[in-house]
């Protein structure tokens, strides 16, 4: 059915017209990526924190606080809310990640008498063999990372000039958000005044489109990564698990990428399980954090506080996650999910439209 004001013609093309500039947005953010990272990472950074705060600040305004008041606030309640998570969060991880060395030897040379007695017979000597070889492996890796990494920043600092300018990238980043942030609704405002007159509403509903898939998946799953993640900590720490916030902190966000993080997460559960074994109590503990984790993310994290799932499937953040990942490293993957997203968005309207062609349906074409 033709949009409203436009014939299915006049709609055709400018659906095509926005799915061919969306994607080359996309090939040209990568390739601004390429160049000139220096200053693209921390625009992109900041116009991904207005996004996400976009609506807690247009929510106050439609209150009747003004938008730089509401701005102010919300960046002062971030502001407060990060410190003191990451003032409670540093002493945390940095006993556990003491611990990290003991850990995996202990768990080279514990973890398969453990498994053997369970199982009532020996394992292969290979299987031995290489469990003590990975344990050995990981504790050296581990020990090494804190010194590699204080070669890596020396020698980063050195190049004094790179140095300053990522150190002043990351400083401006609040800065540039703050003003992306109060000014969101002109920039937008700004960009639909550049639009046709005729293809604003169409072009305006896609966008919307790309925002609801897109804010489903990154908001909500932001939101439901940390709910989890004080949910499997709490469940593993009362469990008395071995490193249970650091294992919660995994499974919880990795559950972005699907099954992955429930996945690790259990998987480590079990090997601090056996590290710190108490009685069969545990067994129970650990399973009912899980469930009951899985059961509430199911049942009251999405759909009451986050809201119905409109995002991306679990293949296609997996496929996403990869393919992104092998093509641009690390900043691929972190942009995977959105520019799926769009790309999610932008197929879909190009099948809408290719479904209405009479190459499609067989129809005479209309003169």
């Amino acid at each position: 059915m033709p949009e409203v004001g436009l014939t299915e013609v006049e709609a055709r093309r400018i659906d095509l017209w926005w799915s061919a500039v969306m994607v080359g947005s996309l090939a040209l953010v990568f390739a601004l990526l390429s160049v000139f990272g220096g200053v693209a990472v921390p625009v992109l950074l900041a116009l991904a924190g207005a996004y996400i705060f976009n609506p807690a600040v247009t929510s106050l305004e439609k209150q009747g606080l003004d938008r730089t008041w509401g701005t102010t606030v919300v960046f002062v309640a971030g502001t407060l809310l990060m410190v003191g998570a990451v003032l409670y969060l540093i002493p945390v991880f940095r006993d556990e990640a003491a611990k990290l060395p003991h850990f995996f030897s202990r768990a080279s040379s514990e973890v398969v008498p453990r498994v053997e007695a369970l199982l009532g017979r020996s394992l292969p000597d290979l299987v031995r063999q290489r469990a003590a070889e990975l344990g050995q492996q990981a504790s050296d890796l581990v020990q090494s990372a804190g010194p590699a990494a204080a070669r890596i920043l020396a020698s980063f600092a050195g190049n004094t000039a790179r140095f300053v300018a990522t150190l002043l990238g990351l400083t401006v980043v609040p800065v540039l958000a703050f003003f992306f942030l109060q000014d969101y609704p002109r920039l937008t405002g700004m960009v639909k005044d550049l639009l046709p007159r005729r293809s604003v509403a169409l072009i305006s509903r896609r966008f919307l489109e790309v925002d609801e898939v897109l804010s489903a998946f990154v908001r909500g799953q932001l939101t439901v990564g940390a709910v989890l993640s004080v949910i499997y900590a709490a469940g593993l720490s009362m469990g008395r698990i071995d490193m249970a916030i650091v294992i919660g902190v995994i499974a919880g966000f990795g559950n972005m990428v699907p099954y992955l993080g429930t996945g690790v997460g259990i998987l480590l559960s079990l090997v601090g399980l056996m590290l710190s074994w108490q009685g069969p109590w545990q067994i129970a503990v650990v399973a009912g954090t899980f469930v009951v984790g899985q059961m509430l993310e199911g049942l009251v994290i999405t759909p009451r506080i986050v809201g119905e799932k409109v995002g991306l499937s679990p293949v296609a953040v997996i496929i996403a996650i990869l393919a992104f990942g092998e093509l641009f490293g690390f900043v691929g993957i972190l942009l995977a999910v959105p520019v799926a997203a769009i790309l999610k968005v932008v197929l879909r309207v190009v099948i809408q439209r290719y479904r209405r062609t009479s190459m499609y349906t067989g129809e005479a074409s209309s003169p």
